[in-house]
Order: structure tokens, then sequence, then C-alpha cells
């Protein structure tokens, strides 16, 4: 029996007002059908009254969730009295308490991940707190077997710290208090496909972004961070969303890796180096890339004492280097691939890109340099560039059609790539895709065929043909 997409409703903070939920619930289930499983994050508990009393019914079994409703722990010391343990139980028929951490798999192999509470703050954390202890044994005890590929939906209360970088524009937002590292770091380890949370008071459906290094890693699937409001909000501001999910287990690995149209970069990079060395007191890792390698070539400083060549090295001039294979461009190479060549003539004609400005240009190189640990230099307006490197170091340079020019000194590694992960990055050609050489590939016959659609098309304007 072939598995079925499951059919789940994801809630913000509810803060006690189980009424206004269930009932909304069932109207849902009456127009759209049954579904399969409610999850709630952020403040499923009030404070007031009013929300003790409505408890009380549910927790008495006067009254019932009309669906298997799933919860996360408290995140205050005033609701802490409604969990009595911190492993998880059920709290009332049809509301469960997944826990303070850990992972619930259910019948039909979905992976649910969730984390209770905020970041502590404070060292003892009190018991609404997580802490990066609990991160680091949430996602060793996942990632532990070399199959992990992922989680189906991650939930925590608190957000993500960054997650809106480069996402979609996000309002009412004090960025600078908003979220956590820690569970940042834990998103990006865990890639989960469907990431919520709560206790902002906005709603906030981000542009899905990858889990993967374009050109270094294979595909994998996408994330989708959804942020939900709380149900009292009074600019009806989304705090229910409903979506269907074939568990990770059960799908096709093609259809599981698929990029939709809107995909951006992930927005974790820097917050997972953050997490990493602020809580585990080492650095970062490096990412796993291509480099050029230029650790031999820097060696030991010579004393003012050593101002010849050292005694094992040749006085005699060096012979140009023999080319290590053809060369792919030379026009008299039996390797060149003509069949691509739409014109030849003997000038240049610059035509300017109409794609985008300069200063989007300028800002994709500059982002994509922080993403690699890189500084990207201004040179000084009318400065001479001979005046401002030393011959014999190697230098990313980069010039501007505004004739701003950016530098950055090559000092031992630098990702191969980096140029044309920039010019295919959203903000320049938009073809992300393209970043990775091996993905532009096209079978002989179709190369021909647009060669031809393209040398007619250019007629017209082929200033090799003109008298």
């Amino acid at each position: 029996m072939s598995a079925r997409p499951l059919r789940i409703l994801a809630c913000g903070d509810v803060e006690g007002k189980l009424n206004v939920l269930f009932n909304r619930v069932r109207s849902i289930q009456k127009k759209s059908g049954d579904f399969d499983l409610l999850l709630c994050v952020g403040n499923f508990f009030g404070t007031t009254a009013e929300a003790e009393s409505e408890w009380a019914d549910y927790k008495s079994g006067a009254k019932k969730a009309p669906m298997q409703t799933c919860i996360l722990g408290a995140n205050s010391q005033e609701t802490t009295k409604y969990f009595p343990t911190s492993d998880g139980c059920e709290l009332a028929e049809n509301i469960t308490y997944l826990g303070r951490k850990g992972i619930f798999t259910g019948v039909s192999g979905l992976q649910i991940v969730y984390l209770s509470g905020t970041e502590a703050q404070n060292d003892p954390a009190p018991a609404y707190c997580f802490t990066s202890s609990d991160v680091i044994t949430l996602k060793t005890s996942l990632t532990a077997s070399s199959s992990f590929k992922g989680v189906d939906i991650l939930l925590t209360s608190q957000w993500p710290k960054g997650v809106w970088r480069y996402g979609n524009s996000l309002e009412d937002i004090d960025t600078k208090s908003c979220g956590s590292i820690a569970i940042a770091d834990l998103a990006s380890t865990l890639k989960p496909r469907y990431h919520f949370a709560a206790l902002e008071g906005a709603n906030y459906e981000r542009l899905p972004y990858r889990n993967h290094v374009v050109l270094q890693e294979n595909a994998q699937h996408v994330t989708r961070f959804i942020a939900l409001a709380n149900i009292s909000n009074f600019s009806k501001k989304k705090y229910l969303y409903a979506f269907n999910i074939m568990p990770i287990s059960s799908m096709d690995p093609t259809e599981l890796v698929k990029q939709p149209q809107d995909v951006t970069e992930s927005p974790y990079k820097k917050m997972t180096k953050e997490f990493q060395k602020g809580k585990l007191g080492e650095p970062a890792p490096e990412d796993a890339q291509f480099f050029f390698d230029l650790g031999k070539r820097e060696g030991k400083k010579r004393s003012s004492g050593e101002g010849g060549p050292p005694s094992h090295q040749s006085k005699q001039p060096r012979k140009p280097p023999k080319p290590t294979s053809p060369c792919w461009f030379c026009l008299a190479s039996p390797e060149v691939e003509k069949h691509l060549i739409i014109s030849i003539g003997t000038h240049v004609v610059p035509v300017p890109a109409q794609c985008c400005t300069t200063d989007e240009i300028k800002e994709a190189y500059i982002v994509q340099a922080e993403e690699q640990q890189m500084e990207l230099l201004e040179i000084p307006e009318h400065s001479d560039l001979k005046q401002i490197i030393q011959p014999g170091l190697a230098y990313f340079y980069v010039e501007l059609d505004s004739g701003e020019k950016l530098f950055h000194r090559i000092k031992k590694q630098f990702p191969l790539q980096f140029g044309r992960e920039v010019l295919a990055s959203e903000a320049v050609l938009n073809i992300p895709d393209k970043a990775n050489w091996r993905e532009c590939k096209y079978s002989r016959e179709d190369e021909e065929g647009f060669a031809k659609t393209f040398r007619v098309g250019f007629q017209p304007y082929d200033f090799s043909l003109l008298d």
C-alpha cells in the first residue's frame, strides 16, 4: 500500500483561547475535510482567569479537541504549572505535550523534531528555557546516521536568528532582538522541510531556501520557514496554516530535491558559525569547498641577511611553462567547439548589461564575499592599482562599469567559482542553477540548433559583415 500525503494544520500562539481555536478547526474540517494532525507552537496556555477556566473544561473531559493536537512546552514561568513533566505526556484527550526536546515519528514515517521554550540567557537555565547543550544533544542524536537526509517538520516557539536574510521583506519586527542563534544552527543542521515558530505576533512565510551549496554539494530539498501570529491579534494576521506533506522516507528522491523558482540561499551560514564559536568555544569548521590553495607559495620569510636566492635555486631564466592540456578556446586548437561560433571579427564592441544596476552587482559581490568569510576592499577613486597591490601576490579583482574597483587579497584558500556564483545569483542574472557549470550542458544537436537560431537573428547586428 503506497503512502499518502498527510493533511496537517499548524497554529501560532493560542494563549489559552482554546474554544476559539477548536471552533475554527471544526469549521475548516467541515469545509475541507478531516486533517491528520494539529501542531501548535508558541504559547498554548494563557495566564488569565478566563484561559484557566477554558482549560479546566478540556482537562476534565467536559470538552474535547476535535483532532489530535500536539503542543510545545512553556515559554514563561507563569505557564510551567500546566506541564507536569519535561518528557512529554497527554494533558487531555487529543491534546499531547510533546516534551522539552526530541523527535516524534508517526506510523506514516513522518518525522517531527521539537524544541520547547526560549533560549536561556542565564545559568542555571529556568525550566521554560533550552540551552546550547539541548541543541547539541538534539543534533547529535539525529545526525549520527550517515543516511540522515533531513527531517520533515521542525517545531520551535522562538524564531531562528537571521531567517529573514536573503528572504522576502519583514515588517514590524525588531531584527536585533528577534530570534535565537542556537535555533538557526539547529535548523541549518537538521534541514527541515517545514519549520514553524511563533511568539512574535507576526505572520511571516519566508521564501524557500536551499539546504545545499550550489556547485559544491548534491542538490537537497528546500526548507520553508513559516512564523504564525497569535489567535488574539486584531489585524487579522494569519495564525493557522494548512498543508499536505509526504514523509521524506516515502518520497521519490528526484521529486524531493526539486527546487522552486523562488528559492534563495540559506540564511544561516553566518549564524551557525557564531553559534559554534560562541557556544562550543572553538572555531567553526570550514565549509567543504573547492579552493585555490596558495599556502605553499607563502613559505618562510627571508631574514635581512638572505639577500640572494637559495643555493639550490637555478639562476638561469625560467622557461615558459608548457600547457598541461589542449586549449579549449584557441581557434587553432582541434579541441575548440567550433559549432558554437556565431561570428568572428577583429574588433570588440562592449554592450552594457541591462539586467541590473552597478550598485546591485556590487552588493551581490559583497554579500557573497561575506558568506565566504572574505573581505572585498574598495580601491579609492583615482588610485593607481600598482600602488596598492604587491607584485607576486594573488588577488581577486572586480572592475565595475561605474569605474569602481574591488579586490581581495588571496592568502591561502579561495573558492574557484566565486565570480560565477555572484553573476548567476538572484541579485544579478537570476539564474542560480547555472552557478554550477555542470548544469549548463546540452547535447551537440541542441547546441548546433541554438547556434543556428542565434546566428540568423544576429546577422542584422553583425559588424563583422559590414563593408
